[in-house]
């Protein structure tokens, strides 16, 4: 079982990592590449979250029951925004009001959301910490450095990435998808203890099943949980990230080559 992170936890991080991110924007400069998000700049990173932060404050703030129907594409979000040097002063103003909308939100809020969570602002403070939190990462690793988390914190995300996002992709499977060859992939956090495991399609681009605990897998990832968190979000192969791999690689690869994170 799993330590159930709280909505003021997630806001802290959310707080934290916003101006981590500024910070490392500012030493890496507007023009240095993320290595992580290709062919991204670190301005495009600003833009993107930027936007996203805004975007997130608006369903909480105006508690909107229905995903707006007008949403801009990704290209348009990284056109727009002010000048580049407004940039960073432009994304820390989105990224404290975001904080300050959640702080002061009801407990109580209705409004639109795609993951389960016990509240809809549970959802929203949640989800925000960990795009804040890994696009956090990126603009450190386009400053030179190497990222880092508190073991808690990434396996919370572990547990968003996989329980969450990957597990709404068992609705789409097809009857064929659902008879086929499977592959499973185990994930062990070694210093908190934490256990998920995934069956993935053939082609790694859907969940037939997810499961928090420990079983039988074709492939086995172990380390650390802030190394698994990058490694699972693409961030890190498992040499960077300290992670062991047992079994059958082309588990991992089929996670890497298929699985996407999707807002709706």
């Amino acid at each position: 079982m799993m330590d159930v992170m709280e909505i003021d936890q997630h806001i802290a991080a959310l707080r934290r990592d916003g101006t981590l991110l500024a910070q490392a924007a500012e030493r890496a400069g507007l023009d240095a590449p993320v290595p992580s998000c290709p062919p991204w700049q670190v301005k495009d990173l600003l833009r993107h979250l930027g936007y996203v932060h805004r975007w997130a404050a608006g369903y909480v703030a105006e508690q909107r029951e229905h995903v707006l129907p007008d949403e801009p594409s990704e290209r348009k979000v990284l056109s727009g925004g002010p000048p580049d040097g407004a940039l960073i002063g432009w994304f820390r103003d989105g990224h404290a009001a975001l904080v300050e909308t959640l702080s002061s939100a009801d407990r109580s809020i209705a409004c639109w959301t795609f993951l389960a969570a016990p509240s809809p602002l549970a959802f929203w403070a949640r989800r925000q910490a960990h795009e804040t939190a890994i696009h956090r990462g990126d603009a450190e690793l386009a400053a030179g450095q190497s990222p880092g988390y508190p073991a808690d914190f990434a396996a919370d995300g572990i547990d968003e990435l996989i329980m969450g996002f990957f597990a709404r992709d068992k609705t789409e499977l097809t009857s064929a998808q659902r008879a086929g060859k499977h592959q499973s992939l185990q994930v062990r956090a070694s210093d908190t203890g934490g256990a998920w495991r995934a069956e993935l399609t053939a082609d790694g681009s859907l969940a037939a099943r997810v499961e928090r605990g420990a079983g039988p897998a074709d492939c086995t990832l172990t380390g650390p949980a802030a190394g698994l968190y990058l490694l699972l979000w693409n961030r890190a192969d498992p040499a960077a990230a300290g992670v062991t791999v047992s079994g059958d690689a082309a588990a991992l690869t089929a996670w890497q080559t298929g699985m996407r994170v999707r807002w709706a």
